[in-house]
């Protein structure tokens, strides 16, 4: 029997979890990259699209944008240098197999494919501390929760990251228990892609460390060499690989405002986007927050520090990555394990509560109930993520697509340097306005808009009109009106 026929026979309420956190993921699969946070998932298929034009070069990502907006410099390679383009590579690969699927579906599809491993890994890991029965609970939460369910089939290196962390403490957490070569170099690879991926995985380390006192005596400790060769190993590939994209500082996006560029740490707002916002609201729907304080109080009642050690990593990241975690709320993808978690666990302690001082059904009710609401409100946040709010991008990225030469380069102005529309048109090229000279002068060839501003105006004043409509225009920059 092969090991899934087994764990099918054996688990098969993990396996019916697991169908019905896939089927959850599949919700709105179909519509085009232009729903929540579109530009930065945009950014991350768009590396894909290079990759499926021009083949896969790990070494050398490539994207759509080629402005200096990201990074300040002048960036006409359009390099890409941020995660390590693992997630990119293998849906590039599986397109090069099958070139008829489309892109983002398969990227959407390949992401729920990865919160399916981390589902998996959570149950095992759950079980491993709390049962069987909380191994479930876990699974079933991150099956559930909208949040979670958003974040686990978006195009963006998130979804890879939390598969790659958790299999690594899940593996982790059984090398220490049967003292496995095996199982502590998958733990090593599973960290280090995982770096790769996102390097904020290091604030998991209070997991890791907690594992090694629970299941190791000092003096075992300074015995076994793996132990320290762990955290090197681990890191040594992300070292490697910021060295090396340090060679293309044009690729790489300003990055130092995400620890405090707006000196938001520790103020009111921090505490209110981060604790009220972000957790409360968005993702426990308020009723779920009344588990944390459950989970961690009763677990280091117990003198068990695994729940609260995760939490503290998070409180870390949460305060050095402090404007990142407030401006971007996919930063908090990387707790949708822990959250899981936590709740199971809570729910599990106000059950044992419930059933031994009123009665058990009275329990299974008020729990079920507390659940279905603490989902509901959360939908009502969650809801509009999935939604397209300017559908008349893709309308005119196809006719971009349809009028426009493969190869020619667009200025494509949205909001700022948004890439979505640029995404959507399929060409590279300036996601800005107000400098078109300049871009024109860099090789731009033609201008793409949605938005009929004065800009557009002026511009349509001056060069040929390849296309005109009351939702588009686009404009050929290589030919001026008075040269014809």
């Amino acid at each position: 029997m092969n090991p899934l026929s087994k764990m099918v026979k054996r688990y098969p309420l993990l396996i019916l979890i697991a169908v019905l956190a896939f089927t959850l993921r599949m919700y709105r699969i179909n519509t085009p990259l232009l729903d929540w946070h579109s530009w930065r998932q945009a950014d991350t298929a768009s590396v894909t699209r290079e990759y499926q034009k021009h083949g896969i070069s790990l070494l050398y990502p490539k994207y759509h944008d080629v402005s200096n907006n990201p990074s300040g410099l002048p960036n006409p390679e359009g390099y890409r240098m941020v995660e390590f383009p693992l997630y990119n590579a293998l849906v590039a690969s599986i397109l090069e197999i099958i070139p008829a699927l489309p892109l983002v579906v398969t990227s959407r599809v390949v992401s729920a494919l990865f919160s399916i491993g981390t589902l998996i890994s959570l149950f095992f890991l759950v079980k491993s501390y709390y049962g069987k029965k909380a191994g479930y609970l876990t699974s079933f939460f991150f099956a559930v929760v909208p949040y979670s369910i958003f974040y686990s089939r978006v195009v963006l290196p998130e979804p890879s990251m939390v598969f790659f962390s958790t299999l690594s403490i899940t593996t982790f957490r059984f090398f220490l228990k049967r003292n496995s070569n095996g199982l502590y170099l998958v733990s090593l690879v599973s960290l280090a892609l995982s770096f790769l991926l996102k390097p904020f995985t290091a604030f998991l380390a209070p997991v890791y460390i907690v594992m090694v006192f629970e299941e190791r005596t000092l003096k075992q400790m300074a015995r076994d060499f793996r132990l320290y060769l762990y955290p090197v190993l681990a890191i040594a590939p992300f070292v490697a690989w910021r060295n090396w994209i340090s060679q293309f500082p044009e690729g790489i996006p300003a990055s130092d405002w995400l620890f405090n560029g707006n000196g938001i740490r520790f103020r009111p707002a921090w505490v209110r986007w981060l604790g009220y916002e972000r957790i409360t609201k968005l993702i426990l729907g308020y009723i779920g927050t009344l588990a944390l304080p459950v989970s961690v109080l009763a677990s280091l009642k117990k003198r068990q520090f695994f729940i609260s050690s995760w939490w503290l990593g998070i409180g870390l990241y949460f305060t050095v990555i402090a404007t990142g975690n407030v401006q971007h709320d996919y930063y908090q993808a990387m707790i949708t394990p822990i959250v899981a978690i936590t709740l199971a666990h809570g729910v599990l302690v106000v059950d044992k509560y419930l059933s031994k001082k009123i009665n058990p059904l009275v329990s299974i009710g008020v729990l079920s109930f507390a659940t279905i609401l603490m989902l509901f409100f959360s939908w009502q946040q969650v809801k509009g993520y999935f939604n397209i709010n300017h559908p008349e991008y893709a309308e005119v990225g196809a006719k971009a697509r349809e009028l426009i030469p493969a190869d020619a380069l667009v200025v494509a102005p949205q909001y700022g340097g948004d890439t979505a529309f640029l995404f959507q048109t399929d060409r590279r090229g300036w996601p800005l306005g107000f400098m078109v000279p300049d871009y024109i002068d860099a090789g731009a060839e033609y201008y793409v808009t949605a938005t009929l501003d004065d800009e557009a105006k002026e511009l349509a004043e001056k060069y040929f009109i390849v296309e005109q409509t009351e939702k588009y225009l686009i404009l050929d920059l290589t030919k001026e009106k008075n040269h014809e």
